[in-house]
């Protein structure tokens, strides 16, 4: 492949109940199988419940809104402009704490199957199960 563009329209969105991705690149979106970037867009109040990826890292950058991020047991506020890295493995959360929602724009890699995409789901584990 050597390059594409795509217009707003283009982007496969998924509603997840929580919010929406927007799948920005991945093999199956973009054909790149080392990056998979997601604009991530959560509902008011709502939020990615704690998960790890086992084999990939993360750069969460927030876009728009306040997020409360999760990083093992410690958190913090982000806003606009703000980021998080996340290395493989480790146990994070994202929830929107703006009455209009938030957003982010999270990158993963290197890319991990045919979505590009692996997660654990650990929320109903403690400790996650009783952080929040």
């Amino acid at each position: 492949m050597k390059g594409r563009f795509f217009t707003a329209g283009e982007v496969r969105r998924d509603d997840v109940g929580w919010g929406s991705l927007a799948w920005l690149s991945s093999p199956a979106a973009s054909g790149f199988n080392q990056i998979v970037a997601v604009e991530v867009t959560f509902n008011p109040g709502e939020g990615h419940n704690f998960h790890q990826h086992p084999r990939q890292e993360e750069l969460i950058y927030v876009l728009e809104g306040e997020i409360e991020q999760w990083i093992g047991r410690r958190n913090r506020l982000m806003g606009p402009g703000d980021s998080a890295v996340i290395p493989a493995g480790t146990v994070h959360a994202s929830f929107s704490r703006s009455a209009g929602g938030a957003s982010i724009l999270a990158v993963l890699g290197p890319s991990v199957g045919e979505e590009g995409y692996e997660l654990v789901d650990v929320s109903d584990r403690e400790p996650w199960a009783s952080l929040r």
